[in-house]
Formats: C-alpha cells, sequence, structure tokens
C-alpha cells in the first residue's frame, strides 16, 4: 500500500480530531477503525440491548466470543470475560467511538484538577500527580473543540469553572420538570445549578438540526443527527479534504519498527481477516485506554521486547474510570415528564474544597429513565412479580429522581493493563489483563458525594431517600457467577471500575520513568509515535470527560502538525 504521513488507530473522539488536523493541514492520513460506520438506522431502539447493562449483548462494542478480556480478582483469580459481562470495561467499536451514543455531557476540568499532587499532596499508596500542561493551555483548544464539534448549555449561573473566553456556541435546551424541581432546592441550599454543557445541538448547528427531545438518548445513535460525535464533525471533513483515507473493520495487530527503534507503520488484519501492512512516517495510537495500552505491549521487537514505550514498564499503569455515586429520591407528586436528554440541571460546588478531601465531583440528575431502570428504583421491600410489583412500576416510574455524579478517581500503579500470556482474540493477539482496584480514598470521596446528593433530594421534597453508594455501583459494574464478594469499601476488590470512562494508561509526563508520553502526546522512546485518547490523561476530573479528550485531541494535533512542518517526523 502507499506509504502516507501519517496512519490513526481508532475513529472516536480523539482520533477523527487528529484525522481532520492533519487532513486539513494537508498530510496524507490513514484512519483505521475496528468497527463499522453505523447509522441510527442500523441501531433499532431496543432498551434492553442498547442500555449499558449489556446483557443482551452490546450495541456499538464487540460482540462475539472472539473477543473475550481476561480479569484479575482480589483473590488472584483469572476469569475469562466477555463483552456482555461487566468486569470486561466495555468500549464502543465503531466510526465515533462512544461518542456515537454517549450522552454527550461535555465539561471543561477546572484548573485545580491540572495540579491534584500539588494542592493535595499524594495519599499513600496512590500514584496521585500533576499534569505537565495546565487548564490555561488547554483553554483554546476547549474552546475550538466547543465550537467545531458543538455545544450547548451555560456556565454563566456558576463561579466554580475556569476562565473562557467566549460563552458556548448555543444556549441550552429548555429545562424539563426536574430542573424546576431541582433548581430551586439547590438554590436555598447556597448551591450554583447550571444547565449542563451537551455536545448536542439545540437549535440548527453546522447543518444540522436540534434535539428532538425523545427519551432514548444515552446509549442510543440519534436518529435527527443532533448528537454530535467525531462521526459526524470532524470525520467528514478530513474525508472531504481528499487527504485522508477512513478504513473499517480493521484490527491493528501491531506498531511496525525499524532496526532504528523508529515506527514504519501498522500492520492489521482487514475486514476479510487478511494481514495488510499500512507504512507511515508517523504512527498515532486513539484506541482508548485498553486497547491503545494493548497495542504498544503487543508491539514487541527486538529493541522493545517489553512493548513500544514500555521501557521502564508504566504502559497499562495507572489505569482509571469513573464510579457514579448519588442519591435516589421518592417523591408524592410527579417529577418525571418523559423529554429527553433528561439530564439538564448539575452543580460543581463540591469539585474542589472540602477540607479532609481530595477533589470531589459534578453532582447531575440522570438521563431518561426507561423501564429497565425502574426496576432498580423501586422502594425496598416491592414484590418482585405480579399485581403489587406491576403497580409499584406504574407509581413510581414518574415520582423519583436520581442525582448522580462521577467522582474524581484517585489513581495507583498498581491498577492497569497487562497482556495475557496465554488467552488470545480470534484474530491470534493476546488480549487485555485488567487488575488492580480503586484506592480507598475515591470511596471516601464518593461516599460525601452520596450524602450531599440525599440532602438536595430531601430540600426538593423528597419524602425518602436510598444512596446510590460506590460499593453498590461497582458491585453491579463487576458482578459476574461466582464472583468474591468485598465488604462495604472492598466490592470485588481486583477490579478498577474502568468501564465509565477509562482513562490513564498512557499517562503524560515530563519524567520517562513515571510516564509513557511527553506534555505533546509523544511516546518518550519513539520520536513518531504519539498516543492522543484519554489514556494519556494523568488524573480524569471529577467530570465526563468527553470534551478534555477532544481538547486534548486538538492540542496534540496543533504541537504534530508544527513540528511537522520543521522534520517530517523522518530522520
Amino acid at each position: 500500500m502507499k506509504r502516507v504521513n501519517a496512519v490513526i488507530v481508532g475513529a472516536g473522539a480523539a482520533g477523527g480530531i487528529v484525522a481532520k488536523e492533519l487532513a486539513v493541514a494537508g498530510l496524507g492520513v490513514v484512519l483505521l477503525e475496528r468497527g463499522k460506520w453505523y447509522t441510527a438506522n442500523d441501531c433499532r431502539k431496543d432498551d434492553l440491548r442498547n442500555q449499558r447493562t449489556t446483557f443482551l449483548g452490546n450495541a456499538f462494542g464487540p460482540e462475539d466470543e472472539g473477543n473475550p478480556r481476561v480479569w484479575v480478582d482480589g483473590d488472584g483469580g483469572l476469569h475469562n470475560v466477555m463483552p456482555s459481562e461487566g468486569p470486561y470495561q466495555n468500549n464502543a467499536a465503531c466510526v465515533g467511538g462512544g461518542t456515537f451514543s454517549y450522552g454527550a455531557q461535555a465539561w471543561r476540568y477546572m484548573p485545580q484538577d491540572f495540579k491534584m499532587r500539588s494542592l493535595y499532596g499524594a495519599p499513600e499508596g496512590s500514584s496521585l500527580e500533576d499534569w505537565p500542561i495546565t487548564y490555561d493551555d488547554l483553554e483554546p483548544f476547549y474552546e475550538k473543540a466547543e465550537y467545531e464539534i458543538g455545544i450547548s448549555g451555560d456556565y454563566s449561573g456558576t463561579p466554580y469553572h475556569g476562565l473562557r473566553k467566549r460563552p458556548l456556541p448555543m444556549p441550552p435546551l429548555p429545562p424539563g420538570r426536574e430542573f424546576g424541581v431541582l433548581g430551586p432546592a439547590a438554590r436555598r441550599l447556597g448551591l450554583h445549578p447550571i444547565h449542563i454543557p451537551m455536545a448536542r445541538n439545540s437549535v440548527p448547528y453546522n447543518g444540522r438540526g436540534p434535539c428532538m427531545r425523545c427519551r432514548w438518548c444515552c446509549g442510543f445513535a440519534c436518529e435527527v443527527d443532533a448528537k454530535n460525535g467525531s462521526q459526524n464533525t470532524v470525520i467528514p471533513i478530513a474525508l472531504n479534504t481528499g487527504n485522508c483515507e477512513l478504513r473499517t473493520e480493521c484490527m491493528v495487530k501491531e506498531i511496525l519498527t525499524d532496526d532504528r527503534g523508529r515506527a514504519t507503520g501498522v500492520s492489521y488484519f482487514d475486514e476479510n481477516g487478511h494481514l495488510q501492512q499500512q507504512l507511515a512516517d508517523t504512527v498515532i495510537v486513539s484506541g482508548c485506554a485498553t486497547e491503545s495500552a494493548r497495542l504498544l505491549l503487543n508491539s514487541k521487537s527486538r529493541l522493545f521486547p517489553n512493548g513500544l514505550g514500555n521501557r521502564y514498564d508504566q504502559v497499562g499503569r495507572n489505569l482509571q474510570g469513573h464510579q457514579y455515586t448519588g442519591a435516589l429520591g421518592y417523591f408524592d407528586f410527579d417529577t418525571y415528564d418523559d423529554i429527553g436528554p433528561g439530564a439538564d440541571i448539575a452543580i460543581c460546588d463540591y469539585n474542589h474544597g472540602t477540607p479532609g478531601l481530595r477533589g470531589g465531583g459534578m453532582l447531575a440528575n440522570e438521563f431518561i429513565r426507561l423501564p429497565i431502570h425502574t426496576l432498580d428504583r423501586l422502594p425496598n421491600g416491592t414484590p418482585t412479580w405480579g399485581p403489587a410489583h406491576k403497580k409499584a412500576m406504574r407509581d413510581w416510574h414518574r415520582r423519583t429522581i436520581v442525582i448522580i455524579g462521577p467522582t474524581q478517581q484517585i489513581p495507583s500503579a498498581e491498577a492497569r493493563i497487562t497482556v495475557d500470556p496465554s488467552v488470545k482474540d480470534k484474530w491470534g493477539m493476546p488480549v487485555v489483563r485488567i487488575q488492580g482496584n480503586c484506592h480507598p480514598h475515591t470511596y471516601e470521596i464518593g461516599d460525601v458525594q452520596a450524602e450531599r446528593a440525599q440532602k438536595w433530594l430531601l430540600e426538593a421534597g423528597a419524602i425518602d431517600t436510598r444512596l446510590l453508594s460506590q460499593a453498590q455501583n461497582a458491585e453491579k459494574a463487576t458482578h459476574v457467577p461466582d464472583a468474591n464478594k468485598g465488604g462495604p469499601h472492598k466490592p470485588h476488590s481486583g477490579l478498577i471500575p474502568a468501564a465509565q470512562h477509562q482513562a490513564g494508561t498512557c499517562r503524560m509526563g515530563d519524567d520517562p520513568k513515571g510516564s509513557v508520553v511527553n506534555k505533546v502526546c509523544q511516546v518518550h522512546d519513539v520520536d513518531n509515535v504519539f498516543v492522543i485518547d484519554a489514556s494519556v490523561h494523568v488524573t480524569n476530573g471529577g467530570f465526563n470527560p468527553a470534551l478534555t479528550i477532544m481538547a486534548v485531541a486538538f492540542y496534540a494535533s496543533n504541537a504534530l502538525v508544527h513540528n511537522w512542518k520543521g522534520t517530517g517526523f523522518r530522520s
């Protein structure tokens, strides 16, 4: 195949942006994606299959038994898990990646999130560090992402955000009924409720119409194309330049290197299962925190016997995700209006500044509830079947509110991705092995956040509440048959929950002994290989990380293009 300037592995939130930025700058690009390019017409609205319970498969991820992973439990036991099982920690496999079906919350991290160790110190047993870049470094690229991808919302009601030069390009969607219940209560508590920033059109934008407010949003494809991901924003621009070729259903096997240790391209299995090579001047890895680390670890050679970029055993370490914590409130009046996307009000008052806690998290109301969700939200003691069960479903479906949010996770070097020495996927490649548990302080933060959510619900008029603790959420996320259960702060020890917003396995840093890439996402040991996705996040914030993934992709692409014009990464 013709040699190109850059080959990009993964067409998700970051890979699509890198493809667009490089193609617009005139570089020849091949963008490889292991999944298909779906449309909403390909994805029927199946309440069970599409949701993240995944009991009936994954609408946008690998589904067959040819894609196993290995989970190491707290006693060192090995479990082969499939994509429909919680410990798999699933990832989307399609053009657009997670942005094709995500809930589309689009938060900027706060300035404090980039200097956690300086602010709080590192708790014992953690690998908490500062980023080598600051909020100010990313601010223009946050703005670029907000305007090019398309974000609606309004930050004006809160002081708890970094300085910004422009407001969001679109106003928020009109508030739903829960906003009217929760907003006044938050203000009575001295909090600062705001409209959630969303990668979702509230008005016509960039040639596509606004959200139609349907119930099938988070976990579903958008049938009116109002939800903004890389598949309907930057990737079409990249392709229209004529400089970018997208190849789908292509699974990359390894990064190829020469006898000097420089990358020469990648080998991959095409849609017919044939092994191919794509030579390139530059390789950009944008596969997600689990798959990017896996690719580097599987790219072994004489000069890189432990995997590419892994001279100091850093690839795969510091795996992070987000456990969600909050509370459920029961009301004696209707709170639910069945208008999507559901989530529309949030507070950022608790992300930082609590004595004794290293960070916190955003709290917001939850997305649209489907009937399957109500099953988990019925009052304790409700019969599990029969007329009384059906009555409870009817009574409480419209009279509950969930306040929940991602907890700032304290990273640990022992929470990590490796590749399994014996289990292989259908292409014959070693699969991901996931091991390690959350640092205990993460649970301490989450417990406080749950109590804060409960207080907010009670102020809003809830007649009863139930805490949604991190322990409960982790137990649901990690359930497999015969798994060993731990105590209240150690559910299924041995698993770091990374199904939600996985990050951190190729962290960014100035010191090669403690990181994988430098501050522009360039692998320390190989100057023409970049990792550009959430793998490079040093910490994962108390927010959904999608907008930060996008901002880092714009930031790193800018540096890559600038350096390319000087050397082309050719020796």
